[in-house]
């Protein structure tokens, strides 16, 4: 039993002035079999903002055989027409509710309201409208394989999808996967991550406001050994798409081997950033730091390596330092906080042991370097310089606020160190030279590519990445192919 559990009348009796948040699944919200619950926390106060129902191996069965059902019928079997529909009514329904789903956003992770609400939100939108759009245009061919025979494929569903969302990107990470499951027609148990679940639950009570019918998504929040271990093993679930860290990425290969059910990983990245001396200075420290600094540093593509060419290394340093400096670290819930705490204690003593490694290893430290406060996990936002690539401040990643910044002398070098870990899910690269943008970023092992920017995603454009970034890609026309699998269908038509 894990520690933060507890009974529900015990916990309820005592702490009456707490919400208790069920469980989603059949289109109703109902206790964990085990009447236990957890706490979740507001790592900005740490102060305890709801209970939740932790869900184990019988609460996942009974979503797995609920959304079995709707997919054999009340979403499986409509046309895709309507499928498109029903989404763009949750998308409606989510904007109505936009103000709420904000605000348990930041709540619950810390998140700046203001930045949720700039990026967060409007790319779960884009994410479900696009997605709505495709519902009726996933298509198969008609291949002339022989004279005697009409040949052609279809794309049909896969059918029951387990969706293992991330801390850091709850609601965005969490449309990535619902939205193309259910426009290919799929249904979906969704398991948030312990920390973060409030915002799941609320989008599955509002995909049913929109008419999405039972079953359709289910959510399960509970514990990666518990629920995440039956989810990933339960053999009437036909597909899983995780995103998290590789070393759980591995595990969940091991589980998803009984049934040999399909399996998408986006997992870590230690993504190089790199400035070229022809760059334009000021573009690139502000999207550095940005890249770094973005969500306390808690981004999986997060620009944690700073490369530098020597000829601007001291400037940049000292440009990076002043903008580190300058982040303003705050309540989330006031306009100008620019950057929130880390999500956990947990998270923010492994950032924290992270900066004391740098320091042994010889790193010199030149902003931040300790937590912020006394109240909340906060990190100040931390610049290294003397970083050696061998050093595990620039081989491992970190997922904080903290930057590593690297000097490099010329094109090679750049690349070598750039390329020179297990990761392989993002990379910047900064010049006004052209053929150099296009020479290096061929080379640069990378899922993508930015020039002169850091950072912007688009659900049109494939993400993912290789090595123990991952495998597989979601976003775009890619991510229909996570959901469906071909059919090939043969016609006799006579002799040839």
């Amino acid at each position: 039993m894990n520690a933060n559990a507890c009974v529900v009348d015990d916990r309820l009796n005592d702490r009456a002035d707490l919400a208790r948040q069920d469980l989603l699944i059949d289109g109703r919200r109902i206790p964990a079999a085990s009447g236990r619950y957890f706490d979740v926390m507001n790592p900005a106060t740490e102060q305890v903002v709801a209970l939740v129902a932790e869900a184990d191996a019988v609460d996942v069965d009974a979503a797995v055989r609920s959304a079995r059902a709707a997919f054999e019928g009340s979403w499986g079997q409509i046309r895709a027409s309507e499928r498109g529909h029903a989404l763009l009514r949750f998308a409606d329904v989510i904007r109505r509710n936009a103000d709420e789903l904000i605000e348990l956003e930041s709540l619950n992770s810390g998140k700046p309201v203001s930045a949720i609400r700039r990026q967060d939100l409007p790319a779960v939108l884009d994410t479900l409208t696009y997605y709505a759009g495709m519902a009726d245009k996933i298509n198969g061919q008609v291949i002339p394989a022989r004279t005697d025979a009409l040949t052609y494929t279809v794309r049909e569903p896969l059918g029951v999808v387990g969706a293992i969302v991330p801390w850091n990107f709850p609601l965005m990470i969490g449309m990535w996967k619902i939205a193309p499951a259910l426009a290919c027609g799929c249904t979906v148990v969704l398991k948030p991550a312990e920390l973060t679940p409030l915002t799941a639950l609320r989008l599955g009570e509002l995909a049913l406001e929109a008419g999405l019918p039972p079953g359709a998504l289910n959510v399960v929040p509970g514990f990666g050994k518990t629920a995440g271990v039956a989810l990933v093993e339960h053999p009437d679930v036909d597909k899983i798409t995780f995103t998290g860290s590789p070393a759980v990425g591995r595990q969940i290969l091991r589980g998803a081997a009984g049934n040999l059910k399909r399996v998408t990983l986006e997992l870590g990245g230690k993504s190089a950033n790199i400035i070229f001396p022809d760059a334009d200075l000021d573009a690139a420290v502000k999207a550095a730091a940005a890249g770094i600094f973005f969500n306390a540093g808690q981004v999986c593509s997060a620009g944690s390596r700073i490369l530098v060419h020597a000829d601007v290394y001291d400037e940049v340093v000292a440009r990076l330092a002043e903008r580190a400096r300058h982040v303003r670290l705050g309540d989330p819930r006031e306009a100008a906080t620019s950057m929130g705490p880390v999500v956990s204690e947990t998270q923010m003593e492994r950032v924290l042991g992270y900066i004391d490694i740098g320091r042994r290893e010889g790193a010199r430290v030149v902003a931040g370097g300790a937590r912020h406060g006394r109240a909340g996990y906060f990190v100040s936002p931390t610049v290294f310089a003397d970083v050696n690539p061998d050093m595990r401040i620039a081989q491992e990643e970190i997922f904080g606020p903290v930057a590593a910044v690297i000097r490099f002398t010329d094109e090679e070098e750049a690349l070598r160190i750039a390329n020179g870990t297990c990761y392989s899910l993002a990379a910047g690269v900064w010049t006004a030279d052209i053929a150099r943008a296009h020479r290096f970023g061929r080379r640069l092992k990378a899922g993508t590519v930015w020039v002169n920017t850091y950072g912007p995603t688009d659900v049109r454009l494939p993400w993912g990445g290789a090595r123990d970034s991952g495998f597989g890609r979601e976003h775009g026309e890619a991510a229909i192919e996570n959901f469906t699998e071909a059919k090939v269908m043969w016609i006799n038509t006579g002799r040839a």
